[in-house]
């Protein structure tokens, strides 16, 4: 097997974290001696072992003189585990693979030239994208202390998300709406308007056996969540946020006395600031956004440049109908040279249904 072979498995291994490590990022490692793998092991949770630690750990000889396959730089600072890099010394690994490096001010670089200065063999920048591309989200807070935000929905070939009487469910099948629910594990929050809470009254929550929730943001800028939404009831148990530009003590009680926060946030003409919005999420560290909004919600999201990758379920239906909703409302744009523009694209067939995904272009944009 080859350096990108172990990595592969790292990165296998590294994936096994999703929905429980945030705000740390997903990592893998593998540790090789004379050819064979002697011990693996992933950063399971938030606040656990890290990967190198537990794969030394699982090793069932001694790794002296083994290569050790990481996802991610080691870590060379105290935070809630020691240092790894410290934990590779004492092991006496004689070489480290990096897949890329670690964009944390308390690390990067750091990590490697650690190691390098007590002379243990760095390589690094194997499968570089595919590393990079699995920690999105983390790179994105780390260096921006807002959250990743993913803008999903699901429409027809003729761009509609609900028939022109409203009815939405179910669009794509069963095979798609898995899929929703293992990005809502793998997401911190997930941000819908009250709009959608009126129409819809949906829970918002990950319905995987053994699953995570994603915090739930309502934004809702004066505060007509319905006390008897599904919502509000089950605030107790899943962490529920409704963000309003205006509540007054006696408005928001009933809701926080129902388990819900309420958090009273700057506004802009009546209507919650949405980049203030975005700034409270990273200070909760609340380091990725699935936002399963209506057109209105969506629109001012992708105009206020706060959403960074689209993922648009596709079914293979046609529901027409004029006054039939689409995905993205408001004014849209004026001209067909100022679209948002989505680069590296994919197409995955997701059962009977396509999902297609990309990263929002915004300079491409030209508003006026």
């Amino acid at each position: 097997m080859e350096d990108s072979d172990y990595m592969g498995l790292a990165l296998e291994l590294a994936r096994r974290g999703r929905g429980w490590t945030s705000p740390n990022p997903m990592v893998g490692a593998v540790i090789v001696k004379d050819g064979a793998v002697i011990g693996q092991g992933w950063h399971r949770k938030y606040g656990g072992l890290h990967a190198e630690r537990e794969a030394l750990a699982d090793c069932a000889r001694s790794p002296a003189g083994a290569t050790l396959y990481v996802t991610l730089e080691p870590c060379c600072h105290q935070g809630k585990q020691p240092p790894c890099t410290q934990a590779i010394l004492a092991a006496g690994i004689a070489r480290v693979v990096v897949g890329c490096g670690d964009p944390n001010p308390l690390v990067a670089g750091k990590g490697i030239e650690i190691l390098r200065q007590h002379g243990v063999t760095v390589d690094t920048g194997v499968l570089e994208e595919e590393c990079r591309r699995l920690n999105r989200a983390f790179f994105h807070f780390i260096q921006t202390r807002q959250p990743y935000v993913t803008l999903k929905y699901a429409m027809t070939l003729d761009g509609k998300i609900a028939t022109s009487t409203g009815a939405s469910r179910w669009i794509t099948g069963e095979a798609a709406r898995r899929r929703v629910h293992e990005d809502r594990h793998g997401s911190a929050a997930i941000l819908a308007g009250v709009g959608t809470v009126l129409a819809d009254d949906p829970l918002l929550t990950c319905r995987l056996p053994g699953g995570k929730h994603p915090v739930r943001v309502i934004c809702d800028s004066r505060l007509r969540t319905p006390l008897d939404s599904q919502i509000v009831r089950t605030a107790q148990d899943v962490p529920t946020v409704l963000a309003c530009a205006q509540a007054t003590p006696e408005a928001r009680r009933p809701y926080e006395e129902a388990g819900c926060r309420v958090w009273v946030l700057p506004g802009e003409g009546g209507r919650v600031s949405l980049p203030a919005l975005m700034d409270r999420l990273g200070a909760e560290r609340l380091d990725s956004v699935l936002l399963e909004g209506g057109g209105t919600l969506n629109w001012s999201m992708l105009k206020a440049g706060l959403v960074h990758r689209v993922q648009a379920y596709v079914a293979p239906k046609l529901f027409g109908g004029a006054e039939a909703k689409s995905p993205v409302g408001g004014l849209g744009v004026e001209a067909p040279d100022q679209a948002f523009s989505l680069k590296n694209l994919t197409a995955t067939p997701v059962g009977a249904d396509f999902l297609l995904e990309g990263e929002v272009e915004y300079h491409v944009h030209r508003d006026r």
